[in-house]
């Protein structure tokens, strides 16, 4: 057994195992060092199991409104919530046999425990404690030519709302647990907050949404906002915006007390969600040691990953945000393929999907209308909304639009908000097209097959043009 490696990859996280398959590849002899289970937040406690709830979520959704097919059931669908649970979890551990798999299958050796840098090169493993509270790994001393960390990010916590695993819980607590609260106040309406609200809601928790902004899902386009705050209401879901939660009251329930420009309120529920935001898990790395600098919370780096520490590197939510799977894989790519002397491109981050999957869902990339504006640009905006979409009727989803943003002048593609069913799935076009470059010719001259909900990209543009056809 070697403790000698090319790259010792720190976080097994999709950035981190991808990162590792990608070095192995271009010939290193890689490692990679996980105080927890493979795969990460996303795999077992984020992104995939999440998904897998939503989906139950959305089954309860359709199961109670079959009418609307012109097909009748007796009775309503109740969802059996320790076993919603329970299919996420089955899914998230199919996943984590997957990185394993992976791992073989690359040669890469996998060694548990948490990991500290000790100088230049050099790490040092110590047992940990898994989410299971399992103890893994032992004591070694490691050295690589280069190590990138991607050990991720956590909830953060704000006084008002320590989190207690119980009556104030934060993403995990809100994933794992197997009784259902009756009502739910959720604090922080971005995409985390969204998500759990939709799911909670179709599993028949009265939920409170609360978010310190005068809007929902902030970082969005505007429209898209009001989109879903509308079709959140419509729902039966509660939303507070521009409220501060000043302190809970605990008793036999919580008493939330909320701070508004107009009011103060006390809401009473059973549970709090925190989704606050995040914060980089930099605490026990060594950084200081080495000399690695921080900044509110993250890991300081340049376009290509790299630390002020020559040979180190980090990647992912650790270095900041954007705080998204799909930014951490790429990132660590580049990463790793600039290590290699290979000729890279820093990463766009203003060519980064932003996905939400509460439904309707949410997609975007690039300007909203607000940044463009802002910026002085000329643009050309289009909508399209899928209830004049044929593919989005037939399917009985027509809550929602395409918003495009284009350059005035030069007719370049700055922008695209999409809020609708499964919106999710359309953006990927938008990032190819911003990627080449495109104007709005090249959108209208793509023949975009019929029916399908990406129709409304090309609908959109058209009407950005004053050349609408359906609308």
């Amino acid at each position: 057994m070697s403790n000698t490696f090319d790259v010792i990859v720190v976080g097994t996280g999709p950035g981190g195992y991808e990162t590792a398959i990608r070095a192995t590849q271009l010939g290193f002899k890689t490692a990679v060092v996980e105080k927890n289970k493979l795969g990460g937040v996303c795999l077992n406690v984020g992104c995939i199991p999440t998904k897998a709830l939503l989906k139950s979520a959305e089954l309860v959704s359709y199961a109670n409104n079959l009418s609307s097919y012109g097909l009748e059931l007796e009775g309503t669908v109740r969802a059996d919530f320790p076993k919603v649970i329970e299919r996420s979890r089955t899914v998230a551990k199919k996943m984590n046999s997957g990185v394993q798999y992976l791992m073989k299958k690359n040669n890469i050796e996998v060694i548990f425990g948490h990991a500290k840098l000790t100088g230049s090169g050099a790490l040092s493993v110590s047992p940990s404690v898994d989410m299971d509270g399992k103890k893994v790994g032992r004591t070694r001393k490691l050295k690589a030519k280069h190590i990138i960390l991607a050990t991720g990010a956590r909830a953060r916590e704000i006084p008002p709302l320590p989190i207690d695993g119980e009556k104030i819980i934060d993403y995990k607590g809100a994933m794992l647990q197997e009784t259902r609260p009756a009502r739910l106040l959720i604090a922080g309406a971005g995409a985390i907050g969204v998500e759990f609200a939709y799911f909670y809601h179709h599993m028949g928790t009265e939920v409170h949404l609360v978010e310190l902004q005068n809007r929902i899902v902030p970082i969005e386009d505007e429209d898209v906002s009001k989109q879903l705050a509308r079709s959140f209401k419509k729902a039966g879901i509660k939303v507070s915006t521009g409220a501060t939660v000043e302190r809970v009251e605990d008793g036999k329930t919580l008493k939330v007390h909320l701070k508004t420009s107009r009011k103060k309120e006390v809401i009473e529920v059973d549970q709090v969600l925190s989704s606050v935001g995040i914060t980089g898990n930099i605490e026990e790395l060594g950084l200081e040691d080495v000399g690695i600098e921080t900044d509110g919370g993250f890991i300081k780096t340049d376009e290509l990953s790299r630390t002020k520490v020559k040979g180190v590197y980090a990647i992912g939510d650790v270095a900041g945000p954007p705080w998204l799977a799909h930014k951490a894989s790429h990132e660590g790519i580049l990463c790793v393929e600039n290590i290699a002397g290979k000729e890279v491109h820093a990463l766009d981050k203003e060519n980064i999907p932003g996905c939400t999957y509460c439904q309707p869902q949410i997609a975007s990339v690039g300007y909203t209308e607000h940044a463009a504006r802002e910026k002085g640009l000329d643009i050309k905006i289009g909508k399209f909304p899928f209830s004049a979409s044929g593919k989005a009727s037939a399917a009985g989803h027509t809550d929602g639009f395409v918003k495009v943003i284009y350059d005035a002048k030069y007719g370049e593609l700055l922008g695209c908000h999409v809020i609708g069913h499964d919106a999710t799935e359309l953006i990927a076009e938008v990032v190819t097209a911003r990627t080449l470059e495109t104007t709005y010719h090249e959108i209208l001259d793509a023949v975009h097959p019929h029916p399908t909900l990406s129709e409304a990209i090309m609908e959109a543009t058209r009407d950005a043009l004053g050349q609408s056809i359906n609308i």
